[in-house]
């Protein structure tokens, strides 16, 4: 089975045509236009530029995906239709409507977190069920629990900022560049040198805000200033070794955080083979590098290029959720939904 898949929930323009067979995923294509460069310049994604670049690169990056391959070959199209940025998501299944109209070929919804838990699968097929999935990213913080495929629990989500959220923000206080995930990890010392709190939440919810109140406390304090002072001053304050050293501090207890919360689920839900880390923050090498340490062969990563926004892990998404039975939906009705939980 071949899919044509669409991605467009944020500032990626993506598509990409996999092929399933049985239990295996073979990409034939991948193709990803970044905004990053666009929205460096102002420390974060503007909603209405994102859609207007998603417009102009849709059709060359659907041209490029489809070289050498034919739309008789293709068998299916899927599309990321939330959550997301409301006219991000328009653009893509705007696309993907038409596309399976004009085609005649059956449209498959999908959800965006379904879809970062997917990467993992393109790569291997061996992870066992049941599992538990963290997808961390900049939108989203959550512990999904899965049975088997396209069964998915939430136990566990963020109350207050995700971790990549937290991450861009720690950033923008220490005039680190957007976005802030690679940008710390880049500067980061060894220097694990300033003490910062982990919140105190029941369960295995998260909470990253009083994170970021407290390097912004931590730093205005090493800097001598009161709390009064604008955070978005305190870079011109700060030498290169404050900043690698609180960029590591930073990353370091976010890190720890996640991995406890992992100890925590794993605790409640024993029977768990596998983990799974996916989502933009799973990239980072230090996380690997901890979980891999603390959970050994259990856990797996996705390849870091197909841990950002991709449509590659939506066609794989796309391929499970068809295995599972899942029914196409009619193009001439599929709406978008900005918010929605994965079920």
């Amino acid at each position: 089975m071949k899919i044509l898949a669409i991605e467009t929930s944020c500032d990626e323009t993506a598509a990409a045509v996999v092929e399933g067979v049985d239990e295996d995923l073979k990409i034939l294509s991948n193709v990803v236009v970044s905004q990053v460069d666009i929205f460096a310049a102002y420390g974060g994604v503007i909603p209405e530029v994102a859609a207007r670049s998603h417009l102009e690169a849709m059709m060359p990056v659907l041209d490029k995906t489809m070289e050498g391959i034919s739309w008789n070959e293709i068998d299916a199209i899927a599309v990321t239709h939330t959550p997301g940025l409301l006219g991000s998501l328009l653009i893509g299944t705007l696309t993907a409507r038409q596309l399976a109209i004009l085609h005649n070929k059956p449209l498959y919804a999908i959800h965006h977190l379904k879809s970062h838990i997917y990467a993992n699968w393109l790569e291997s097929n061996n992870i066992a069920f049941p599992l538990l999935a963290l997808v961390i990213s900049g939108g989203h913080t959550q512990i999904i629990y899965m049975k088997g495929h396209n069964q998915f629990e939430i136990v566990g989500t963020t109350r207050d900022d995700a971790v990549g959220e937290c991450f861009d923000k720690v950033a923008k206080i220490l005039g680190l560049p957007y976005p802030g995930g690679p940008s710390i990890a880049k500067v980061a010392s060894k220097n694990n040198k300033y003490k910062l709190p982990h919140p105190r939440v029941e369960g295995l919810d998260f909470s990253f805000s009083g994170l970021k109140t407290a390097v912004l406390r931590a730093v205005q304090k090493e800097l001598g200033l009161p709390i009064s002072h604008p955070s978005h001053d305190l870079k011109n304050y700060l030498n290169k070794q404050q900043v690698a050293d609180f960029a590591a501090s930073f990353q370091r207890t976010a890190i720890e955080i996640l991995a406890e919360k992992m100890e925590q689920a794993l605790t409640k839900f024993p029977e768990a083979k596998s983990i799974v880390v996916s989502g933009g923050v799973s990239a980072n090498e230090e996380l690997r590098k901890v979980f891999k340490e603390k959970f050994g062969d259990k856990v797996y990563f996705p390849e870091p290029k197909f841990a950002g926004d991709n449509a590659a892990m939506v066609g794989a998404a796309a391929y499970y959720e068809i295995l599972a039975g899942a029914k196409s939906v009619d193009p001439c009705y599929l709406d978008i939904m900005p918010r929605s939980k994965i079920n």
